[in-house]
């Protein structure tokens, strides 16, 4: 298990975009369950469906991918690669997550290969599914993209 602490030491984002507070479970290179306490004091709340506040399915889709970058790279050891989301499929939202929701992530990895590396993600709350997708990543030289 991992805090908000540790999960700052591992993934590139942070505040008010590190979306995962909270890891469950973490099988390097194959998967992880992790949480996010969805909280009416996000700034997008206030824009997104003022006085029916409802968590943009990119938003979900971005809480996945973030535990999916701790699955790919766990050390974050190389500040000098950057896993890019590459390819959203089939993702699919069941019901809005909306504040006050804990949102649970799953994410299993299904394929490796040629550079890639793809998940399986399921988004819960209270055990009910509330989105579901595939992802798709690669791994990209942080130079290649701000330069030297």
């Amino acid at each position: 298990m991992m805090n908000i602490d540790e999960i700052s030491r591992r993934i590139k984002q942070r505040p008010p975009f590190q979306m995962i507070e909270r890891v469950l479970e973490l099988t390097p290179g194959e998967s992880a369950r992790g949480t996010k306490n969805v909280s009416v004091n996000e700034p997008y709340f206030m824009g997104h469906f003022p006085g029916s506040p409802i968590m943009p399915g990119v938003l979900q889709i971005e809480c996945a991918a973030q535990l999916c970058s701790l699955v790919v790279d766990d050390s974050a050891a190389d500040e000098n690669t950057i896993y890019v989301l590459l390819k959203v499929d089939n993702f699919k939202f069941i019901k809005p997550v909306i504040p006050g929701d804990t949102l649970e992530i799953t994410v299993n990895k299904t394929r490796a290969a040629g550079g890639l590396t793809s998940f399986d993600a399921v988004l819960r709350v209270d055990g009910e599914v509330r989105a579901k997708g595939a992802m798709t990543f690669t791994a990209v030289p942080r130079a290649t993209i701000f330069g030297a």
